[in-house]
């Protein structure tokens, strides 16, 4: 009997198979997750304007601002956090992240609403609490 060592052609065929199955389930996976990284950056981004607009320039002035065009309004930040994922500032037209303000008066405003655009979620909102 002549035996001969080696994978037949099936055997091949079905390895490369399952090794691309298994390659492209991991940049799937790898691309979900990157997304959702993204996405928890916008969420704290949000939050610590929130917190900066709520605890530091409410509690200074009495108000919010009709609107942020420059990291200085919010001091309390890192100025970082005002840059989206995508490379935009709050105050870019293109950004992932609004502010709203609304009933203003000579600068000075009674609310506002902080929004971020998220890829794998609804859109994040933060509302003023005064």
């Amino acid at each position: 009997m002549n035996k001969k060592n080696g994978f037949t052609v099936l055997e091949l065929i079905l390895c490369i198979v399952f090794v691309g199955i298994f390659v492209v389930l991991f940049f799937l996976q790898k691309v979900n997750t990157e997304a959702m990284a993204r996405d928890e950056q916008r969420k704290t981004a949000i939050n610590a304007m929130y917190y900066a607009l709520e605890e530091g320039y409410y509690a200074e002035n009495g108000a919010y601002p009709e609107n942020i065009e420059e990291a200085e309004t919010l001091r309390w930040i890192e100025p970082n956090l005002f840059t989206d994922p995508s490379g935009f500032t709050l105050w870019q037209e293109d950004s992932d992240y609004t502010y709203e303000s609304s009933e203003c008066e000579d600068g000075k405003c009674k609310s506002y609403t902080l929004r971020a655009k998220m890829e794998k979620e609804a859109e994040y909102v933060k509302t003023s609490r005064n």
